[in-house]
């Protein structure tokens, strides 16, 4: 049965960023869907905890500033210790910085790029490894970003790290697939997510951003659980490199 495929009963999801929202949601679903949860957070994850907890599933919390990309070792050997093995890796912590291209500075520069594509890799490094002496391969499930594919404006760095992400996909995918390791990205759309409070609550900016969505609404959390589910499981097998688009339909405009 096709359904069986999207099962991840007994599997094991490392997810950084998922004390508050995309990264909320979707270890909500994965936990749906069977897995454990191990969830790599600066700050506290009680209520990401008690969500999945409250599945029937086990959440190991683990707490790390991924502004280092040095802390990825740790964070795997961490994460096997408490839970056994890793099965799948998400890749959702990320942080955003907006200023003029002509005023951006170099550490708002850095901090992101350091984030949202140096630690992205490394930990995808640390985590494949582990995969490949596993045996059995493995998902790794980067998040990218509608600035994947367009400039945007007054995020460089965001665009810049977006950017790297969609390319790391398609490279790590290159490599590792003869190891059994599946690499994808989803690229969510305009999410009402902490990261775009400010534009939501520019009156202006959010009827420009409203209008150009067929779905007509700016995407939330439950959004990514479908997706995410999809590219954890058996039934993505075959889907390597690709970057998915969440988006209500934002790029078809």
């Amino acid at each position: 049965m096709v359904a069986n495929a999207f099962d991840l009963e007994g599997k094991v999801a490392l997810i950084t960023g998922c004390n508050t929202g995309l990264g909320q949601g979707m270890a909500t679903g994965l936990a749906q869907a069977g897995c454990d949860i191990i969830g790599v957070n600066r700050a506290d994850s009680v209520d990401t905890a008690r969500r999945v907890e409250a599945l029937g599933r086990r959440f190991y919390p683990l707490q790390a500033d991924l502004a280092d990309a040095a802390c990825a070792a740790q964070i795997v050997e961490q994460a096997v210790a408490a839970a056994g093995k890793i099965d799948i890796l998400v890749n959702n912590a990320g942080i955003i910085r907006r200023d003029d291209a002509l005023n951006f500075s170099e550490r708002d520069w850095d901090e992101v790029m350091n984030i949202n594509s140096k630690t992205l890799f490394f930990l995808s490094q640390q985590v494949a490894r582990r995969f490949i002496s596993q045996g059995g391969g493995g998902k790794i499930i980067n998040i990218a970003s509608m600035l994947s594919f367009q400039g945007g404006i007054r995020v460089p760095s965001y665009t810049a790290s977006k950017s790297a992400v969609l390319g790391l996909t398609r490279l790590m995918a290159n490599e590792w697939a003869k190891y059994g390791i599946n690499v994808n990205a989803i690229a969510p759309g305009y999410m009402a997510t902490n990261n775009t409070e400010q534009l939501r609550n520019d009156e202006a900016r959010n009827q420009e951003i409203l209008a150009r969505i067929p779905a007509g609404r700016w995407g939330n959390p439950d959004d990514m659980m479908g997706p995410v589910v999809f590219l954890a499981s058996s039934a993505s097998d075959y889907v390597n490199g690709f970057t998915l688009a969440v988006d209500g339909g934002w790029l078809a405009r």
